[in-house]
């Protein structure tokens, strides 16, 4: 034994004793090798300990057991903390056996640790392990205190006793140790070889295939194999704000179902895919917050559900690859309207009492031509649209929100455009094209005042219904160019469905359409979605699903489409 590790037997009894004392089942005879761990059911935050016996402490297997047992209690927030009283534990009375040993270790030695909820639970049997991680912070205590002589002699009873516990618990103290020089090297290197100190980099790759059906549709599509990929680079400056800068390319392209400018059955993978898998900065935002309130700036491809709540569980996932298949089935069309560069603010208001829980107000602003210096473009000449947004918690189970968008649209511009100006993300072609003279076929500027309400409902932790109405009151600078667009939709979502993680839902309604626009179109196209994601890893799910389209073009003369997609999602 080298001379630190003699000398550090020089030490007060009181130490020996309280290190004994720190569990009665904590150390058996000197010839006993075995042990039982006790079952305990601890809180939401700490993880459940499984009975485990441990037969042979000096074998490799039972080590890496116990090794990874005590660490996976240190990733579950029940990392040890120091203290520096034996007050601070809340199960830790002057009645209690080893109360004065606990408290000259706690405080004349300062090398004991409670957890994090304040309690000691010295009523329960310790592993192997986490009686040498005691131990050792002692050890260590013990040769702070001699380097500085201000240990006390002992016994040669007490210092045989210490002996015994060190070569007792040899193994673990040396895997221990082991362990934490390999987490320290491994540390080194991440730090010598990381991407950033301030940014992470959040990544998303589709791969899918689809194909449509139906009398019209199928003559005029082949199956394809579409992808899209998006790279999020996530920085964050002080730990609460986050700085996106998301990278896209991809060369999915919309299906012809036989209406030339409608963009029924549009797919989330559709959007923001390059069609030639270059790459473009499809996104470029900043979250921060600002007192109470949330403020969301987007400098670039900006959308109105980047910030305000679209109550659509399951369903929704920011045009990404684990929610629907469909832009409809994704959030509420109103929400479409307009996108580009700007900014918006959430403010928290009302205490919340009863049922009834703190509400919030959302109001944000974007514009499509912020980046264009030209007469009749910039942040407040162009294309622009405001939203105003009430959102109301209900209990722990209902969520609504009442919302209102003012857009202003350039000649030729489509509605649904999410900040495109001529690409519609929704919609038949009539019900986009607002401003579009119905006589004569000329296109002129014109403004839309819609309102919306939303709500999703979860009667419990395996059910979710959700569902939006919308109505947009169109209102053209030209003659014949006025009109109405209406859409609502309700989806059943069944989370866990089969297995943890995977989703069975269904959504079906009306995509935003205008009657009495055009002669012959005044039939209501309905779209109706089902899809299952099953997820096979935490990174990998695949999506099969079904979407059917009628009255395509709001014609009841146009044929139905189905299409169909099976979609695979790697998550990085």
């Amino acid at each position: 034994m080298s001379n630190i590790l003699w000398k550090s037997l020089v030490v007060s009894p009181a130490v020996l004793g309280a290190t004994l004392l720190v569990s009665a089942a904590a150390i058996a005879a000197p010839t006993t090798t075995t042990e039982v761990s006790a079952t305990e059911q601890q809180t939401a935050t700490e993880v459940v300990q499984q009975p485990e016996i441990f037969a042979q402490a000096t074998k490799e297997t039972n080590v890496i057991n116990q090794v990874n047992s005590y660490s996976n209690e240190g990733t579950q927030n029940t990392s040890l903390s120091q203290v520096t009283s034996v007050s601070q534990f809340s199960d830790v009375q002057p009645t209690d056996w080893a109360f004065q040993a606990l408290q000259s270790l706690v405080e004349r030695y300062g090398c004991i640790a409670g957890y994090p909820n304040a309690t000691y639970r010295g009523n329960r049997a310790l592993t192997r392990y986490e009686f040498a991680a005691g131990l050792n912070a002692c050890l260590d205590r013990v040769n702070e205190l001699i380097a500085t002589a201000t240990a006390d002699m002992v016994t040669r009873q007490d210092l045989a006793t210490l002996q015994r516990l060190q070569e007792e618990f040899s193994a673990e103290l040396a895997t221990l140790r082991g362990r934490v020089d390999s987490l320290e090297a491994r540390t080194a290197e991440l730090e010598a070889n990381q991407f950033s100190t301030t940014t992470k980099l959040v990544g998303e790759a589709i791969f899918a295939v689809t194909d449509a059906f139906g009398d019209t549709a199928g003559d005029n599509n082949n199956t394809v194999f579409q992808n899209r990929v998006r790279l999020d680079l996530q920085t964050s400056f002080t730990g609460r704000d986050v700085l996106h800068t998301r990278l896209a390319s991809g060369n999915a392209g919309n299906l012809n179902l036989g209406n030339p400018g409608g963009a029924e059955g549009n797919q989330t993978f559709n959007i923001g895919s390059t069609g030639d898998n270059n790459v473009n900065i499809d996104w470029l935002s900043y979250y921060v917050p600002v007192g109470p309130a949330q403020v969301y700036i987007a400098a670039t491809g900006g959308i109105h559900s980047d910030y305000a709540a679209t109550n659509n569980p399951y369903f929704e996932d920011y045009d990404g690859g684990n929610g629907a298949l469909s832009a409809f089935a994704s959030e509420n069309p109103i929400y479409r309207i307009g996108g580009g560069a700007g900014i918006a603010f959430t403010l928290p208001f009302g205490q919340g009492g009863g049922i009834l829980r703190p509400s919030s107000l959302t109001v944000g602003y974007l514009g499509s031509e912020a980046n264009n210096p030209n007469p009749g473009a910039g942040i407040f000449d162009g294309n622009y649209a405001a939203l105003g947004q009430l959102n109301f918690s209900v209990g722990d189970r209902l969520a609504l929100a009442a919302t209102y968008v003012h857009g202003y649209h350039g000649a030729g511009s489509t509605i649904f455009d999410a900040g495109s100006r001529t690409n519609p993300i929704v919609g038949t072609s009539i019900a986009n094209r607002g401003g579009l003279d119905r006589v004569n076929g000329t296109s002129s500027p014109f403004a839309t005042n819609s309102y919306g309400v939303s709500a999703a409902f979860r009667p419990s932790d395996r059910l979710s219904v959700s569902g939006f109405v919308s109505y947009t009151d169109v209102n053209g600078f030209a003659a014949n160019d006025s009109s109405e667009v209406w859409s609502y939709g309700v989806g059943l979502a069944l989370p866990d469905f089969g297995k943890r993680g995977n989703v069975l839902g269904i959504f079906g309604g009306a995509v935003p359409y205008a009657l009495n626009r055009q002669t012959g179109s005044n039939e209501v196209p309905y779209q109706v979605e089902g899809f299952y994601k099953y997820r096979v890893s935490d990174n990998i799910s695949v999506t099969p699903g079904v979407i059917w389209v009628t009255n395509l073009g709001q014609n009841s003369n146009n044929n139905d489409a189905f299409i169909g997609t099976l979609r695979t999602t790697f998550s990085f």
